[in-house]
């Protein structure tokens, strides 16, 4: 079993290899976030029939899954 720690410290160091390794995507879903909510006050939805626009918590949570999605083009540690 890999995923066992024998230590604290090993625990602690394979969780900061873990977020080193998901940096890009960390990244994107910050700045769809970001993005999403700019999309939101900028663009919106007037009439508030726009199942995505119309609520901002919507679109942060879509904004932040291209940003996902578009981060992880960018990570060079993906397994092939």
């Amino acid at each position: 079993m890999e995923n066992t720690c024998e230590t604290k410290a090993s625990c602690r160091e394979k969780m900061v290899q873990k977020i080193k390794s998901s940096v890009p995507e960390i990244i994107g879903m910050v700045l769809g976030a970001i993005a999403g909510f700019i999309y939101f006050k900028t663009v919106g939805c007037a009439t508030g029939s726009c199942p995505i626009t119309s609520n901002p918590w919507l679109t942060i949570i879509w904004g932040s899954l291209i940003g996902y999605l578009t981060g992880s083009i960018f990570n060079r540690n993906n397994k092939k």
